[in-house]
């Protein structure tokens, strides 16, 4: 007996509250966006600056103890993780601790990490610092115009692909609805405040990726549909797409979610922000491939005789290239 989340065939009118659907996620992203300028993003040392923080011991790193010893020290965002190699020797256990710059100064100062050595060395005395890096506010700058930099070429390359694949109807959709799931998890971790790092970053190129293969499969299944019922209204033939990739959608995104979820709560504090993007993300993008992209392609219209080749239009000289 196969498992079905879905039945085989479904009937549903996804596009019966439309109006609501389409709305709430305008008002969505636009408080989104109230909420980045006003809250701000809670960025993390990759791009608030900081130090890092090489120890070395002959005991196992406990990241829990190594956490307790430095809360008192209220540095506001540190991170500990550990350091594997198959290299490393037995007696070789090595951490790496992370700690932002304090108000008002480029770096952690020289007083703050001899604070930092000896509340280590107090829980083992074996403890040693080999290597103490800073980053200061100019590479941090950097960093933050790369990766804005990063999530736009994304942007743009769907786009062009959706673009040369489809029509560009079906990329205005696309890459509306991928806007819409990148404005939103900004939108929650201005909101909650939750550490916003690198991994952050690729987390959202991740889910750029996640959303648009979600969309990818509806538009296809909708322009096989547009080849085939040539007189049903599009909203019509959008819901029967919807409908019959309905149960792959359910089916993927559930069991791509129950491994995330084994992640957030036994990956640890280190990924944890990594991996609330992504199941966040995946919420979203499969939200706004059924009711945000077919919105938008609804709204637009799209050529309805597909068994013609039209090659005077743009981008439908390459609507048959495989992806």
């Amino acid at each position: 007996m196969r498992l079905k989340l879905v039945p085989s065939e479904t009937d549903w009118n996804f596009f019966a509250a439309a109006r609501v659907t389409f709305g709430a996620s305008l008002v969505a992203m636009v408080l989104s966006v109230a909420l980045f300028f006003v809250m701000g993003l809670n960025f993390g040392i990759d791009f608030r600056g900081g130090t890092t923080i090489r120890t070395e011991s002959i005991r196992p790193v406990d990241v829990g103890a190594y956490r307790n010893a430095l809360a008192a020290l209220d540095l506001g965002d540190v991170s500990i993780s550990e350091v594997f190699d198959p290299g490393f020797g037995p007696d070789k256990n090595v951490a790496q601790v992370r700690i932002q710059a304090q108000t008002g100064e480029e770096s952690v100062t020289p007083e703050t990490i001899a604070a930092v050595a000896a509340a280590l060395q107090q829980i083992d005395p074996s403890i040693s610092f080999p290597s103490i890096e800073s980053v200061g506010p100019k590479v941090s700058g950097e960093l933050v115009r790369t990766a804005i930099m990063a999530v736009t070429l994304a942007l743009a390359a769907v786009l062009f692909y959706i673009w040369l694949r489809f029509e560009w109807q079906f990329a205005l959709g696309a890459v509306a609805a991928l806007v819409h799931d990148v404005i939103l998890t900004i939108g929650v971790f201005a909101a909650f405040q939750i550490r916003f790092d690198l991994a952050i970053i690729a987390a959202l190129l991740t889910i750029v990726g996640y959303s648009l293969n979600d969309t990818v499969v509806v538009f296809d299944r909708v322009r096989e549909n547009l080849r085939k019922y040539k007189k049903p209204a599009l909203k019509k033939v959008l819901n029967l797409s919807i409908n019959e990739t309905l149960s792959r959608t359910v089916m993927t995104s559930l069991t791509t979610l129950l491994a995330l979820f084994a992640l957030f709560v036994l990956g640890g504090d280190v990924i944890r922000g990594f991996v609330f993007a992504m199941i966040w993300g995946i919420l979203v993008g499969t939200y706004s491939s059924v009711f945000v992209a077919s919105n938008i392609l609804l709204m637009l219209g799209v050529k309805r005789d597909w068994s013609k080749n039209d090659d005077g239009g743009a981008g439908t000289q390459f609507a048959n290239v495989d992806a």
